[in-house]
């Protein structure tokens, strides 16, 4: 069998802003777009199965992990990353690929189709929404208000509240919560994946994770619902608390000729509760076109 190589670099973004990203395999081009806080590494089940025939590309969100904090805070948001993209696509010398969003990857999709519909040959929507899912998560408000302790909290004492969000995210009783709350099916999804999330969350400089995560909650990209004319491949969790699947009915309904499958036993992350199908699932949608 032989080895997929694995090419890393960084581009310089609109602002200067370095982006990292990773290139593994040949053929037609997939970039993966992960959720709000997320790594590279939720992507891993698919990277391993789509590499061999397709060339698979990845990369971190600017404030993200290998990616830089840009010095002006106004380029944290959808218009900045979609640029980021845009960037990245022209380093690569790719002028149309295939999409995989998940969770807040699929607001970003949808910003970016706004701006540069002539990227896309095809999307493939994972858990995803368009609009605000805090106001519905979890059956309640609570995650409103959490967000806005935290919130004024950093913007009292930055340090303090780093400190103890840090503390927060690791906690072994947090990291079971979030699995139980529907982030993750902790039946099918080996602990070790959420002890990684958590990592990557504690990492993030919390001033700019929460920019980014009330753009999410004020961003509306069902607009862009009636714009999209490239075959769409829509997944669902029957058991992801987080977004339910209400949210994906509704890109169904609105996405002309769009296809929705619902996964059994899945969280919010079925691509890494049920790797396998979700895999098999992806690949005969892009057989198809």
């Amino acid at each position: 069998m032989s080895t997929i190589r694995k090419k890393t670099g960084y581009i310089k973004s609109f602002d200067n802003t370095q982006i990292y990203y990773e290139v593994r395999g040949e053929g037609p081009p997939i970039v993966m777009v992960y959720g709000i806080g997320c790594l590279i590494n939720h992507w891993r089940n698919q990277i391993r199965y789509f590499s061999p025939h397709f060339q698979t590309i990845v990369f971190d969100y600017r404030a993200h992990h290998k990616s830089e904090i840009p010095e002006d805070q106004e380029h944290i948001g959808f218009t900045s990353i979609a640029k980021d993209i845009h960037y990245l696509l022209n380093e690569l010398q790719i002028t149309k690929c295939c999409f995989l969003g998940h969770s807040f990857g699929v607001q970003v999709l949808l910003k970016t189709y706004e701006m540069y519909p002539e990227l896309f040959s095809s999307l493939v929507f994972i858990n995803g929404f368009a609009s605000d899912p805090i106001s519905s998560m979890f059956g309640n408000g609570a995650v409103n208000k959490v967000f806005e302790v935290i919130k004024k909290l950093n913007q009292a004492l930055p340090e303090t509240s780093s400190y103890l969000w840090r503390q927060l995210v690791q906690n072994s009783l947090s990291i079971k919560l979030s699995g139980i709350l529907g982030g993750f099916n902790l039946n099918l999804t080996q602990l070790k994946d959420v002890e990684i999330y958590a990592r990557g969350i504690a990492s993030l400089d919390l001033k700019t994770y929460l920019s980014l995560f009330e753009k999410m909650m004020e961003y509306d990209g069902r607009n862009v619902y009636s714009l999209i004319d490239v075959p769409t491949l829509i997944i669902s969790g029957q058991q992801d608390s987080v977004t339910p699947q209400s949210y994906q009915k509704e890109m169904h309904e609105r996405i002309v000729g769009s296809e929705l499958v619902s996964i059994p036993y899945g969280s919010h992350c079925t691509q890494l509760d049920m790797p396998d199908y979700v895999n098999l699932c992806i690949d005969k949608f892009l057989k198809a076109l």
